[in-house]
């Protein structure tokens, strides 16, 4: 889980659980990896298990968490089974993609924190299913990968949604211009905690570069993942239909794997993460949203088979490995058309990446 994950050890915890447990607004910018999901959870948790609930009262949602992806709303499920499995809280999650009725059933057995997805939020809002008289804390998640994600609009209906006296607490990795914009209107004299600057790659990422025709891709993938039978590793595709496509190739030549992109249902995304995450697949193929949602603790490989559009996204992707004191490497695919990228990561991350000879 993104808690265990980080380069600098609980930085971010360090500087927001102090505030945040002393009910300040915080305006957080730390990456996925950092630590953050429990530099808000601890918080949320000491603040509303100090509250006695009387046996029988209804539950009402005193906090919201809401987070661009369904496998980060899962995750930070996940955290706050972990952190708060010695409080009598009840934490729910909510995310589109799947039949509502289960989530429905949940929710009307009453709920203290509700992570959400913007969509399905809204959506149970508009039926009534969902009332934020109560709340007590918000948490906007992601708030730079909302923009990126189209997410914008809906959040801009959220707020207004939520009552007028609460805590805020608000992260993002960047902050454009619009997320600005949100920051400035939600927060109230807010503690501003920074950590890890995008710019920054992790010491222990070995970056290798390739300079390799189109055609020629798919045979350095091949040998470069035979080279490393007993790593896992994450392999970026720049679309859909080019992720299917390299799995396809690969599956063909006996090396298993899965590809996960935003076409494919929520309960083959969810069974692809599993077997990732339990070793059974020991290669997925995926596109940068789908990939938001993977965070692995021992993930020994990433692999750009597609540059990103934007330099500071090669950080985002080859920030999943060499976590938590652990080394990684990460191989980089050029081809001519990109050389002008490579210029750009290289400027950004301050780092010459070390070529090699395709053999």
């Amino acid at each position: 889980m993104d808690e265990k994950n980080y380069d600098t050890p609980t930085a971010i915890q360090q500087k927001a659980i102090p505030v945040a447990s002393a009910g300040r607004d915080v305006l957080g910018l730390a990456q996925t990896g950092t630590g953050k999901t429990a530099a808000f959870a601890i918080p949320i948790l000491e603040r509303l298990g100090n509250v006695a609930i009387a046996k029988g009262s209804p539950r009402k949602i005193k906090a919201l968490i809401l987070t661009p992806t369904r496998e980060l709303a899962i995750q930070i499920e996940e955290a706050f089974a972990d952190y708060g499995k010695y409080t009598n809280l009840r934490h729910t999650v909510i995310f589109g993609g799947v039949k509502p009725a289960p989530q429905i059933k949940v929710l009307n057995q009453g709920t203290d924190i509700l992570i959400a997805t913007p969509g399905r939020l809204l959506d149970f809002i508009g039926q009534g299913i969902v009332k934020l008289n109560d709340l007590q804390i918000f948490v906007l998640d992601e708030a730079d990968r909302m923009l990126d994600m189209g997410f914008i609009h809906d959040i801009r209906r959220i707020l207004p949604l939520l009552p007028q006296k609460k805590q805020t607490l608000f992260f993002s990795a960047t902050m454009p211009k619009e997320v600005e914009k949100i920051s400035k209107s939600l927060l109230k004299n807010p503690a501003r905690v920074e950590v890890a600057p995008v710019s920054s790659t992790a010491e222990r990422i070995n970056q290798y570069l390739y300079f390799v025709e189109k055609p020629d891709k798919i045979d350095l993938l091949v040998t470069l993942l035979n080279r490393q039978p007993d790593e896992r590793v994450l392999v970026f595709s720049r679309t859909k239909h080019g992720a299917d496509k390299i799995a396809r190739v690969l599956n063909k030549r006996k090396i298993g794997c899965e590809a996960i992109h935003g076409n494919k249902s929520q309960n083959a995304r969810q069974a692809a993460l599993s077997n990732f995450k339990s070793g059974k697949t020991r290669i997925i193929i995926a596109t940068d949203i789908a990939a938001r949602g993977i965070d692995i603790q021992n993930l020994g490989v990433v692999i750009n088979y597609d540059l990103p559009d934007v330099a500071e996204t090669y950080v985002h992707r080859i920030g999943r490995t060499g976590r938590a004191g652990n080394d990684g490497t990460a191989f980089t695919f050029c081809t001519q058309e990109d050389r002008s990228m490579i210029n750009d990561i290289q400027k950004l991350t301050g780092k010459k990446l070390n070529r090699v000879a395709v053999q």
